[in-house]
């Protein structure tokens, strides 16, 4: 008898099922992509709001993570950062691709001011060890009060020797900082400056 699933000696299944099968992601790497998606939506509401608000996504996503920052409820937090993840599971591939190269761009961004802070910290620590560091300091910003940094160094010195609230040491950190906000303001001035030579030649 023929087989009836059998017609000129081909199987009774057509390959392209086999394709869907194929193509249809497997559940391990859906809860994978699912659990990438929860975590997305975790990093974007624990990010400064004003960061958020210019990451280009859906409205209703937005609106979502933003009420999600204000809510200060353990409970209604963790089920509003469930609905999230609802919501950033149904974006497709291009607007996550665009939400994943916001956040990548803060953690450059933040990895900078991270070694923008610890080279301050390692000249604050350079002032109070060496005295040549003040006189290189005053050679590239001489508008510096010599007398008040002297005394911010001494004042330093002795709040860690005697184990002191370090009130001069923070300070000496904020002048540092300024002087390097000045001058990367400088910098850029003098950038947009060259630029706007260029654009009349």
């Amino acid at each position: 008898m023929v087989n009836p699933n059998r017609s000129g000696g081909g199987v009774g299944f057509s390959s392209a099922e086999f394709e869907d099968e194929y193509e249809r992601p497997s559940k391990s790497e859906m809860k994978r992509q699912s659990d990438a998606l929860q975590k997305m939506g975790q990093t974007l509401v624990d990010a400064p709001r004003d960061r958020v608000k210019k990451v280009p996504m859906p409205e209703d996503v937005l609106d979502a993570i933003l009420e999600c920052q204000g809510i200060t409820n353990h409970e209604g937090r963790r089920r509003q950062l469930q609905f999230i993840g609802k919501k950033m599971r149904t974006l497709d591939a291009d607007e996550v691709a665009v939400i994943q190269k916001a956040i990548d761009s803060w953690k450059g961004s933040s990895k900078a001011e991270t070694a923008a802070m610890h080279a301050l910290e390692r000249r604050r620590e350079k002032l109070l060890a060496d005295d040549q560091a003040l006189t290189a300091l005053l050679s590239e910003a001489p508008h510096l009060d010599v007398q008040h940094l002297r005394t911010l160094i001494r004042n330093a010195r002795k709040e860690q020797a005697e184990n002191k609230p370090p009130k001069a040491y923070r300070e000496i950190f904020q002048i540092l900082k300024q002087l390097d906000a000045d001058r990367q303001k400088a910098a850029k001035a003098g950038a947009d400056q060259d630029d706007s030579d260029a654009d009349d030649e």
